[in-house]
C-alpha cells in the first residue's frame, strides 16, 4: 500500500504517516503538488493496488481514506492519534491481526484483513475445556483492534517482535466502508 498526506502537511501528520509505514508493509511518499489522481498513477507504477491518503484537521491527522487502484474508494475511516516514539521495531512480514471487538462486525474485520493482507491472529485451544488461549508470542508483532477509549469506537495498537507497544496508537471514531 502507498501511503501519502492531504497537500502541506503538518509535522505531526508526516511523523503519523512515516510511522505507519514503518509497521505496515508500504512505503511512504511526500505528495507535494501530486493531484489524487497523480497519486493513484504512481501507487500503480510501484506496484501497489491500494492507496491510504491521510488527512488533517487543525494541523492532527484526521481521517485515513483508502482507495483501489482505479479510485475507488475502499474504506474511510475518521480517527484521532497519539504518537508515541518508537522504541521496537515490527517485523513486517511477520505482522498478523488481534481483533478484540465484535461490536464492529466481521464485514469490517475481513474488510481490513484483505486490504492490510495480513493473516488474523490465531487462537489455541488448552485443556479439555478447550479454552481458547493466545499462541506463545502473542503479542509479538501484532495489530491490536480493542474497544476504544474516550468516545472512540475502537482503539489500534502496535506491538514490536519483543511484544512491546511501539508505533502510533490510532482512535477509530467513524468507519464508513
Amino acid at each position: 500500500m502507498l501511503i501519502t498526506t492531504s497537500r502541506k502537511p503538518s509535522q505531526r501528520t508526516r511523523t503519523f504517516s512515516r510511522s505507519l509505514d514503518r509497521v505496515f508493509n508500504s512505503k511512504y511518499i511526500n505528495r507535494g503538488k501530486m493531484s489524487i489522481r497523480d497519486v493513484l498513477i504512481k501507487s500503480s507504477t510501484m506496484g501497489f493496488n491500494k492507496t491510504a491518503v491521510i488527512s488533517e484537521m487543525k494541523g492532527n491527522p484526521s481521517r485515513i481514506d483508502i482507495y483501489s487502484h482505479d479510485g475507488d474508494p475502499i474504506l474511510s475511516l475518521d480517527i484521532t492519534v497519539s504518537i508515541s516514539s518508537s522504541r521496537g521495531r515490527i517485523k513486517k512480514d511477520k505482522l498478523h491481526l488481534g481483533w478484540e471487538i465484535e461490536e464492529l462486525g466481521k464485514d469490517l474485520k475481513k474488510k481490513i484483513i484483505s486490504l492490510l493482507e495480513i493473516p488474523e491472529k490465531k487462537k489455541l485451544s488448552k485443556g479439555l475445556g478447550r479454552e481458547e488461549i493466545d499462541d506463545i508470542d502473542s503479542r509479538s508483532n501484532l495489530l491490536l483492534i480493542k474497544k476504544g477509549e474516550k468516545g472512540s469506537k475502537a482503539a489500534v495498537e502496535f506491538y514490536d517482535g519483543e511484544g512491546q507497544k511501539t508505533g502510533p496508537r490510532i482512535f477509530i471514531h467513524n468507519c464508513r466502508i
